[in-house]
């Protein structure tokens, strides 16, 4: 079993707006639900809800593996999906009409505001690997073929490790600020739910009114954020904000601004509240470092060090270990909750284990002389422009800290750089601005207005969409 519901069974799980379940009536909804369908493959359709949480993680005990997608997907994306995986189930909020995605079966269950659809897949052959236990988009690829397929020893070491490391406990009241089909927003469930304490649900976002009266209504003690998140707080004033049960907030999906990282921590500090900046991928289950709150505003800019049982390491381009402190190389980790791999058709979901617990993330980092490490962009985040190696993120980076009521992002090929903005009376300015900090002609840099920086649910930006402008 991965959580222990029955030792917490009179705590509240679960709470919305206008209801609420035990660990006890949370365990008996899953079971209910679980029991009929077997060990086969089931599309859930997520909304931050007590009918998505039933289904997760009534699957989840019960070993049926869940591919966890947006109950928002694309009709079209989710039959592509389908039509490659053959799931014999979809568990999907009643509201959604998947009908009009082209799926077609007998809804069999109907309770807490969801449907289970026994699909017309299900004749198909459905064996899948023993130990596999969920399925993941990666993060940006929501509509891609490709899934991060982890395992229950995966999901049950990183939840483990996540308690540990932010003592949380039964008393924490979360809200989600997340989507839970996104490996961040999962893990507040996952580790939440494995302490005993009760998950604040909801859709609202932070920019709505009805999320803070919410908030202060359940007296919510932690939320966390992708950086776009601290960047909309930032805007609202969140400083001036009175939560008086406010204890954590937790930051990761991305590196946040150096100026932005000091800003929350000496908040924190001020308040006597923890501000935990994290690191993880999908491929890690979800956390693979953090930063201790105490050294939040010693190590402005510091993704930390890594979680309890796991391990850091960077490599250069050939392969070997860097041991100096301040050289850049690629980051690798190695852990249990490294999980199994990729699966880009239905096949896949019959392999093993083949990252073998060790992962290279892709990511260029430095650790300092007291062993912290600092994310310096991704290493397929770079142009060469003239024979010079540009780091786009770092450009990114320095426009919004120069500019910072301006939406940007930076992508290109080789030889030039294209630069998306949302304010048009700044593009000569900001063009200039490129070329004088990267020391390039300014030729090389074209700017682009467009309305907003496309952006997925978790916050980050799709490079993917913004590049069909510049076509």
């Amino acid at each position: 079993m991965m959580w222990n519901f029955k030792k917490y069974s009179q705590n509240t799980a679960l709470e919305t707006a206008d209801s609420r379940m035990t660990y006890e009536e949370l365990e008996q909804a899953g079971n209910e639900l679980a029991e009929s369908v077997g060990r086969c493959l089931v599309f859930s359709l997520c909304t931050n809800s007590i009918g998505s949480v039933v289904g997760y993680t009534g699957f989840i005990q019960n070993k049926t593996v869940p591919l966890l997608l947006s109950a928002h997907l694309d009709k079209k994306l989710l039959l592509s999906l389908a039509d490659t995986y053959h799931p014999s189930y979809f568990w999907y909020p009643e509201e959604v009409d998947i009908m009009a995605a082209g799926i077609t079966g007998n809804v069999v269950f109907e309770k807490h505001g969801y449907c289970l659809l026994k699909s017309d897949y299900s004749d198909k052959e459905q064996t899948l690997y023993s130990e596999l236990a969920l399925l993941l988009t990666t993060s940006g690829s929501t509509g891609s073929p490709k899934l991060v397929r982890q395992s229950y020893e995966n999901i049950k070491t990183n939840t483990e490790q996540i308690v540990e490391y932010l003592k949380i406990d039964s008393l924490e009241r979360p809200v989600t600020t997340l989507p839970m089909n996104y490996t961040y927003g999962l893990s507040i469930i996952n580790s939440h739910l494995m302490a005993g304490a009760s998950v604040c649900l909801t859709d609202s976002t932070i920019m709505q009114k009805e999320f803070w009266n919410f908030f202060k209504e359940k007296k919510c003690t932690s939320f966390s954020g992708v950086p776009y998140t601290y960047e909309m707080l930032d805007k609202l004033r969140f400083y001036r904000m009175d939560l008086p049960y406010l204890k954590t907030m937790t930051q990761a999906g991305g590196k946040l601004s150096t100026e932005l990282h000091k800003k929350f921590a000496e908040y924190a500090l001020q308040s006597g509240k923890n501000f935990v900046v994290m690191y993880g991928q999908c491929e890690a289950t979800a956390r693979m470092g953090y930063l201790p709150p105490e050294y939040a505003l010693q190590k402005q800019g510091s993704m930390g060090i890594a979680i309890p049982k796991g391990h850091f390491m960077l490599i250069d381009d050939s392969g070997n270990e860097i041991l100096d402190s301040g050289v850049s190389g690629e980051l690798v980790y190695e852990g249990k909750n490294v999980t199994l791999g990729y699966a880009e058709k239905r096949e896949d979901l019959l392999n093993g284990d083949e990252f073998e617990g060790k992962l290279k993330t892709g990511d260029l980092a430095e650790r300092d002389s007291d062993g912290f490490y600092y994310i310096v962009g991704r290493k397929k985040r770079f142009l060469k422009i003239y024979g010079n190696r540009v780091n786009l993120d770092e450009v990114e980076k320095l426009i919004k800290s120069s500019y910072s009521q301006l939406e940007c992002g930076c992508c290109g090929t080789d030889d030039h750089m294209d630069i998306f903005i949302t304010d048009g009376t700044v593009a000569d300015k900001v063009k200039a601005f490129a070329a004088q900090k990267t020391g390039l002609n300014p030729a090389a840099f074209h700017v682009y207005v467009i309305e907003n920086i496309p952006k997925n649910e978790a916050g980050k930006t799709l490079y993917g969409e913004l590049k069909k402008y510049s076509q």
